[in-house]
Formats: structure tokens, C-alpha cells, sequence
């Protein structure tokens, strides 16, 4: 006998075991069958269970589980990344914590050494809470970025790209980390909105050059002229003037036209640098002219790039002023020499104060640069560094998605990658780091350069005698990964598993990524294979909490799915994922969302008791067009009807729709309707009736346990072993049986029956529920000049009838009833006779006040959608999550409506 409920606590660990220890997650190794695979978006090493794993990982394992049970050879590759700079920095910190030596002074090999240590005894957590969540990868196969495999694919693709010219060193701006005096992708910058300043700064003009600028009234319009002998430039980073190299107007701006070609004196530095033309000033903006400083800025570095300019660098790794060459070059005085940047901020704008060139200081929010894991404001930087050709690249992995060799679902993120594509950037991939893949360059005494395989291939290049000293620096984590489909199936080898698996069918993955995983996926993978990496590329959305907003440690509002999964369960946080997961909107979630399918999970549980109590087993496979009761038939064609939309469902990736789909069957259709309408049947004295009613109450149950298993695989495999003990052994666990077939089948008449029945049944609730008439009383029910059909339903269901309608007294009038009220259903008209049961008027002005207020919601709300603002401003789900409300309104509207009209006559 079942247990009075499913402990997932116990039954998790235990089932998720005896499904590794059966090999149930390795592929099936059938070479007739199609291939299915997917590769995990590999979790940091360092990482933990966010809610965007839980959603990402939740995802792939349906569409795993169903592929599997579609009897497709599907592998889940799992693995994770080394992580760069977050392993570094937690081995760093762990090192000060215990009060040993730092890197630098331990040396490179020994620091290597401890981060290995940390990642075989503490490393890769995350792998154990994939499995917590009910992730069916092949965990035998899981593979780490810098194994030996992967790093043998690394260094090849990398002497490769820099044999065929698309992989480079040059001198660029990059984001840098002061901190970990590193170069750091644009993800790992984080941009925050703070209280800042903008100094305007007067920058004298040379060679006693002046110009009449024009002064502006109170409303903005110009009244006179004055004579300046300067140019004003406004910067939120002052310390930086040291390093500029002139100043730009724009080419069409009247005030500053006779300026251009000129020169202005740079204060502290005494330099002369060039007024030039360029489009990127603003003439709206601020003065209109502004600073360039090409060695710390993006856009000067353009700016100064189209005008010639050499850039002066001004900072040190550590962004503190430079001394030495790189000051003289730039004619920095030696008091300024070695200052941190915000101490030189502090001293530029008191000698600019001092020299009576600091027009005004304008305090405003300014956007800042912020290092994700640092947590200091990051520097651009002029530094050498190593690119990769990323426009070249990017043509055939563009051309690709364009003749539908790829597709992005939902496809309006087509454009998005279309957009990153043609703007792409050359792309860097050194870090200045000491965890990673070692740069395979070497350089002799005269600084030449060897890239190779090996050193030995590097010793050879260089001739015998040339002592060799290897690149400092590792590679980005994003270069590896961007391996990641080929390299963990054995590439460069031709290995089966390479043959087999790849391209793979599919990747889920979250849109913030598209630049900097799928992009570079699609650009190596057509680079070293000829092939796209996968078929299609499905893109979540985000996990917002109950409100939409995004989940942070300062709001206070970030869950932890771990935390769920200890009290609701893995099941019941995988439905949830799964229900609110519509393409192109994003997922709202709170404890209650995931309670509810708690509840659904216990629903399914309960109903499998009752099979139990009721002797509906597990028959197997039934053939429809031998059953007879309408009941039945019509349980089997709504079977049917759900399979095909489960089906189609996961097919286009509409996991909502497809969880949807299961909830309304197993809820509403066979919980709520089908259990309770076979029970004058199971309690009856046709055994025939009765032997047929439990075959087909335990087939569907079955089948329902099996389009459920990918949403939520730990309940449903209890279930379908307890249901028949033995049953794992004899025919294998849930999880490898055959998906259910959508045959098409139907039965119309069957259908109509039932639906009927459930429709009256559903009218009458809702008629006595709106006029409050009490639950436990039963009511006289009349068919008012009712057909042949309805006299012949009412006979066969008018047990059922009674019990779940709370009716009596079933009689088939030509008139409406004295003190009735009705309720039609098709053609069907049926009335309560009431009069006795309510108080008439009190029940009027209940309904009078419950439809004033819906009015009241519906006009305010359908004023706000008629706002284009707010419908233009507002996520997409708020503005439907509005429209459907009033939808829901008017619904309810009219049926109080009806139910008051009905009471007119009364």
C-alpha cells in the first residue's frame, strides 16, 4: 500500500542513485537510432546552484528525459570551467586566511600546485547540486576545461588561428582590473549607477589665439558674445588630463569652426595638443568640446586613432601615475609620479583651482565600470595583449543562422546576434593571470616570438642555443569554452564519440551569454569542424522574484533553489520552472508557485492511492476501440489529445505550454473529473463495467506518469515502480520506457457526453456558489422541456448527477419551475428551484456590489493598457499579465450577470 505521502527528502537520493549505479544516463549506444545531444553550459568550478541553473539545467534535463524516451542515443555532456579569476581569487583568499605566503612570493608552479589541491577536495560542488535537482547527465564522461584533453585542443586551436594570421599580439584598450591587474571580458564588468561629479575644466589656448563664444539667456537663447582664450572640456575622471592628446569639436559646430587645427596649452603638463574635428563631440552636450585621451577611454581611443594621435599612458597596472620613461614622454610633474588615481584626481583639480582653471564642479549620477569579482572600478587600459580575429571569423558563423543551418528560439534573438556579429570587436583573449591555459608562445633574448605546440616545437623553431622563456599569461576561460561542443567529444581526434555527437542538437542558455559563448562557440566550431555546433540555440529568460524584479544579495530577495528543493522538493521546483517558462517572457517566482506544484505533486499522488485502493494496476498497452463506457472512452481521447500537445510542445520548446498541457489533464481531467466519475462505476455490480473502468484507470495513469517523468522524474518513478512492484526490474525504470505515441485517436460522441456532463456540473456549482446557497443543501433540479438526449444523460448520469451537483428531485417539466433559477449548457436547460434555500434580496445586493467592482477593475485597468507609455515601458508580461486579468474580469462579469438576471423573476 502506498505511503500517505511522497517524502522526497528519502526518495530522491535513493532513486537518483539506483538510476547512476544502472547506467540509466549513458546513451544507449544504438547506432540505427538518431542521435540527440546537448552540452552542458559548463558551471564554474567555483560556482554554487543559482536560480539560473536551476532553470537552465532544469530545461536541457527535459528535453533530455523525453528524447531518451523517444528511444533516441542522447547524451547530456556534462562538465564545468576552470573559471580564471574566480578560482584564483578563492585560492588567494583561502592563502591570507591561513596566513601563508601570497602567489607572487610562492612562485608559479607551487600556487598552481594549491589551486589544483582546492579543486579536487572543494571544487566543483555545483556537479552534486545539478544531481540534487535531477540532472541525467553522463556523468562518466564529465569533463573540465583543463584536463588533458581539452588543454591539447586549446593550445592546437590557438597555433592554429595564429599559423592562419587570425590570432595576433597587439598593443589595445582592454577592461582592466587594478585588483588582479588583469584584462577582464565585458561580462565580467559590471556597469553600477553612482553619485559622481563632472569637473569642467578650462584648457588655455596657445599661441594667444582667441574667439568669440556666444552667451546664452535664461531661456537658452543666445543674447551676447564674450572673448575666451580657453576651450572648456568636462570629465567625471580629471586625472586623466595628463594623459590627453588634444581636444575634439564637432566638424559642424559654429562655435568652435575657426578653433580646428589649433592648439590648446594642457595645464600641469605644459603640452600642446591639437584642437581636432570630430563627429563623436556633441555640440548638445555639455560645452561641445571634449578631452581626449585615447590611452583610457574607448571611444578616444577612436577618436585619437582617426586624428593620428600616438596615446600617452598615464597609469600603472595597479592605476596608480606612472613614473619614469612613460611620465617624461608625457611631461608628468614628479609630485604627480606614483600617486594612486583618485589622490591624482584630488591633486589635478586643486592645481587646476590654484590656477584658476576649474570653471565649475557639477554633481550627477554617472554610469561606472565595476569588476564583478574585484568589486574596484575598472580602468581601460592601453596594454599588449593577445587577439583573435573575430571579425573574420564571425562571416561564416553570421552566414550560418542565415541560411538555417542554426536557429535561435525564440527568433527575435536572431537580431540580437546578427547585431554582435557585424560590430564585432577584435576579440582579447590574454589574461594576466596564473590559473589557466598557459599561452603556448615563447620569446628568445631579442624578444622574438615562437608559437607552438610545445616548447620543444618552439626550441626547434628557434634554433639550437636561443634560450626560450614562455608568455606570462593565460587565456581567457571564454577560449576554452568556446571549444566546449567539439573538444569534450575527443577533438582533434576522430574519435566515434566525436562522430556521434557532434554537431549536437541543442543549446539552452541564457541571452547574456549569446556574445560570449554561443557566438564564439558558432565562430570556432565552423572554424575546426566545417560544421555548426548545434541545431538550435533556445534562449530563457531570466528568474525575477514575485514582483519582476531581478534577484540580488541587496535587495533581499534572492532564492536559493537548494533551499526549495529541501522543502518542497526537486519535482515541485523543476514544474514551476517548467510552467512559467514562456518563450520571450520572463519567469516570476515566489515559494507560493512552488507550494502549488507541491500540491500538484501530492494531487498525482493521492489519485495513484485511489487506483491502488480501487485495484486499477498497470495493464500495459490497451486497445481503445475495445472499451465501451463513455466515461472511459472519453478519458482515453483526452489521454490522446494531451500527448499530442505534451508532444508539440517540448518539439518547439514551449515548455509551458507542454507543462500546461500535463497540469490541466492530471489536475482537473483525472483527478478532479474522471476519479469521480468512475466511482458509481468501481462500486457497481457490472464486473464487466468494473474490470474495464480499472484497465483503463491504471493505463492512463501510467501513461500520465510517463509524460510527466521529464517535468518531474523523482514522484513519477516512485510511482510507477510502487504501482507494481517489481516492475523496474521486469521492464526497466520509468525513465527508459517508450514516450506515448500520438496516435490521433478520438471519440467524438464519448466526448460530447462527458463534456456535457462536466459542464452542468461545473454550472450548477458555480450558480449556487454565486448565490450562496448553502453547501451541504440539496437541490431540486429540472430539465426544462428537455430532448430525448438530455433525458437519456440524465438517466445514466443522474447518480452522478446527485452527488457532485448536490441536486435531488430530478424531474423533466415543460415550464420553468416556480422560484428557479437556470443554468444552460448547450441546449440543455437547466433550473434550480432555490427560493426556499436563499435570501433572495440579500443575494441581489451581493451580486449588484461584486459586478460593481469588477467594472471598477476592468475600466482601470483597460485606462492603464490604453496608456502607450505604460504598455511601452512595461516588461511584456506585466502588459499581458493586465490583458488576461481583464479577460478573467469579464468572464466573471457576465456570469454574475446571468446569475443575476436569473433572479429577476423571483
Amino acid at each position: 500500500m502506498l505511503d500517505q505521502r511522497f517524502d522526497p527528502a528519502e526518495a530522491e537520493p535513493r532513486l537518483y542513485k539506483a538510476w547512476e549505479e544502472a547506467g540509466c544516463f549513458h546513451p544507449s549506444g544504438d547506432t540505427s537510432a538518431q542521435a540527440y545531444s546537448i552540452v552542458i553550459p559548463p558551471p564554474n568550478v567555483t560556482g554554487v546552484l543559482h536560480m539560473g541553473h536551476a532553470l537552465n539545467n532544469t530545461l536541457q534535463d527535459v528535453l533530455i528525459r523525453f528524447e531518451r524516451m523517444r528511444g533516441k542515443n542522447v547524451l547530456w555532456q556534462p562538465g564545468t570551467d576552470h573559471a580564471g579569476i574566480a578560482t584564483q581569487m578563492v585560492v588567494e583568499r583561502q592563502l591570507a586566511q591561513e596566513g601563508n605566503q601570497d602567489r607572487r612570493t610562492m612562485g608559479r608552479e607551487a600556487f598552481l600546485e594549491r589551486v589544483w589541491k582546492w579543486k579536487e577536495q572543494s571544487g566543483g560542488a555545483i556537479t552534486g547540486q545539478l544531481k540534487r535537482l535531477g540532472a541525467s547527465c553522463d556523468w562518466s564522461r564529465e569533463r573540465f576545461t583543463m584536463d588533458e584533453g581539452l588543454s591539447k585542443a586549446v593550445t592546437k586551436v590557438f597555433v592554429e588561428l595564429y599559423r592562419k594570421g587570425l590570432l595576433y599580439r597587439d598593443k589595445r584598450l582592454v577592461n582592466w582590473d587594478p585588483h588582479f591587474q588583469t584584462a577582464i571580458s565585458d561580462l565580467e564588468v559590471e556597469q553600477k549607477e553612482v553619485d559622481g561629479h563632472y569637473w569642467h575644466l578650462r584648457y588655455p589656448l596657445a599661441d594667444g589665439v582667441t574667439y568669440e563664444h556666444p552667451i546664452k539667456d535664461e531661456d537658452g537663447n543666445p543674447a551676447s558674445t564674450e572673448t575666451r582664450n580657453y576651450i572648456v572640456v568636462a570629465t567625471s575622471r580629471p586625472e586623466t588630463m595628463l594623459g590627453d592628446t588634444g581636444v575634439a569639436v564637432h566638424p559642424e559646430d559654429e562655435r568652435y569652426k575657426g578653433l580646428v587645427g589649433k592648439f590648446v596649452e594642457l595645464p600641469i603638463v605644459g603640452r600642446r595638443v591639437p584642437i581636432v574635428a570630430d563627429e563623436y563631440a556633441n555640440p548638445e552636450k555639455g560645452s561641445g568640446a571634449v578631452k581626449i585621451t585615447p590611452a583610457h577611454d574607448f571611444n578616444d581611443f577612436e577618436v585619437g586613432k582617426r586624428a593620428g594621435h600616438t596615446p600617452l599612458n598615464i597609469l600603472t597596472s595597479v592605476a596608480a601615475i606612472v613614473s619614469g620613461a612613460e611620465a617624461d614622454a608625457a611631461g608628468i610633474p614628479e609630485d604627480f609620479r606614483g600617486l594612486d588615481r583618485l589622490k591624482a584626481r584630488d591633486k589635478v583639480v586643486e592645481t587646476f583651482e590654484v590656477l584658476e582653471l576649474l570653471e565649475r564642479i557639477e554633481k550627477l549620477k554617472i554610469e561606472q565600470p565595476f569588476g564583478d569579482r574585484s568589486g574596484v572600478v575598472i580602468e581601460p587600459w592601453l596594454t599588449d595583449q593577445w587577439y583573435v580575429d573575430a571579425g573574420t571569423l564571425a562571416k561564416p558563423a553570421r552566414k550560418a543562422v542565415e541560411d538555417g543551418l542554426t536557429r535561435f528560439v525564440p527568433e527575435n534573438w536572431t537580431k540580437t546576434y546578427y547585431n554582435w556579429m557585424d560590430n564585432i570587436q577584435p576579440w582579447c583573449v590574454s589574461r594576466q593571470l596564473w590559473w589557466g591555459h598557459r599561452i603556448p608562445a615563447w620569446y628568445d633574448e631579442d624578444g622574438n616570438c615562437f608559437v607552438a605546440n610545445s616548447e620543444a616545437e618552439a626550441q626547434l623553431a628557434a634554433g639550437p642555443g636561443k634560450k626560450l622563456v614562455q608568455d606570462e599569461d593565460v587565456l581567457d576561460t571564454w577560449f576554452s569554452s568556446a571549444l566546449w561542443p567539439f573538444s569534450t567529444q575527443g577533438w582533434p581526434e576522430e574519435t566515434d564519440a566525436l562522430k556521434t555527437y557532434y554537431p549536437t542538437a541543442t543549446l539552452v542558455t541564457a541571452f547574456d551569454i549569446i556574445f560570449f559563448w554561443v557566438a564564439r562557440m558558432m565562430m570556432m566550431g565552423i572554424e575546426f569542424t566545417g560544421q555548426a555546433p548545434f541545431k538550435d540555440v533556445y534562449i530563457h529568460a531570466l528568474v525575477l522574484d514575485e514582483k519582476g524584479q531581478k534577484m540580488s544579495k541587496s535587495k533581499g530577495n534572492v532564492m536559493d533553489p537548494l533551499d526549495l528543493i529541501n522543502e518542497y522538493g526537486a519535482d515541485a521546483l523543476r514544474f514551476s520552472m517548467s510552467r512559467l517558462a514562456g518563450q520571450g517572457r520572463n519567469i516570476r517566482l515566489s515559494k507560493q508557485v512552488v507550494e502549488t506544484n507541491r500540491n500538484f505533486s501530492t494531487k498525482l499522488w493521492n489519485a495513484v492511492r485511489f487506483a491502488e485502493m480501487n485495484e486499477c494496476g498497470a495493464p500495459g498497452q490497451i486497445d481503445p476501440s475495445t472499451i465501451e463506457r463513455p466515461v472511459n472512452r472519453w478519458i482515453l481521447s483526452e489521454l490522446s489529445a494531451c500527448v499530442e500537445d505534451v508532444t508539440r510542445g517540448l518539439e518547439e520548446y514551449r515548455f509551458n505550454e507542454a507543462a500546461g498541457a500535463l497540469y490541466r489533464f492530471i489536475w482537473n481531467t483525472l483527478c478532479d473529473w474522471y476519479l469521480e466519475l468512475i466511482k458509481p462505476l468501481l462500486a457497481g455490480m457490472d464486473d464487466g463495467a468494473k474490470y474495464e473502468t480499472r484497465m483503463v484507470c491504471g493505463y492512463v495513469i501510467d501513461e500520465a506518469l510517463k509524460l510527466l517523468h521529464p517535468f518531474m522524474p523523482f514522484v513519477t518513478e516512485e510511482l510507477w515502480e510502487r504501482r507494481a512492484p517489481g516492475r523496474a526490474n521486469d521492464q526497466g525504470f520509468l525513465m527508459l520506457q517508450t514516450w506515448p505515441k500520438a496516435t490521433g485517436w478520438r471519440d467524438a460522441a464519448a466526448a460530447e457526453e462527458i463534456t456535457w456532463l462536466i459542464d452542468l456540473i461545473t454550472e450548477i456549482r458555480s450558480l449556487r456558489n454565486d448565490l450562496g446557497v448553502p453547501a451541504g443543501a440539496k437541490v431540486p433540479l429540472a430539465f426544462v422541456n428537455a430532448s430525448n438526449g438530455d433525458i437519456m444523460r440524465a438517466e445514466a448520469h443522474g447518480e452522478i448527477l446527485r452527488r457532485m451537483a448536490r441536486v435531488e428531485d430530478v424531474t423533466l417539466p415543460n415550464e420553468m419551475p416556480a422560484g428557479a433559477v437556470s443554468a444552460v449548457v448547450g441546449s440543455t436547460v437547466a433550473a434550480l428551484v432555490i427560493a426556499d434555500l436563499i435570501d433572495v434580496a440579500e443575494a441581489r445586493k451581493r451580486l449588484d456590489k461584486e459586478i460593481a467592482t469588477l467594472d471598477k477593475d476592468i475600466t482601470s485597468t483597460e485606462k492603464k493598457l490604453g496608456n502607450a507609455d505604460f504598455v511601452a515601458k512595461a516588461p511584456e508580461e506585466i502588459v499581458e499579465e493586465n490583458r488576461e486579468r481583464i479577460r478573467d474580469w469579464t468572464a466573471r462579469r457576465e456570469k454574475l450577470r446571468a446569475a443575476r438576471k436569473s433572479l429577476e423573476g423571483i
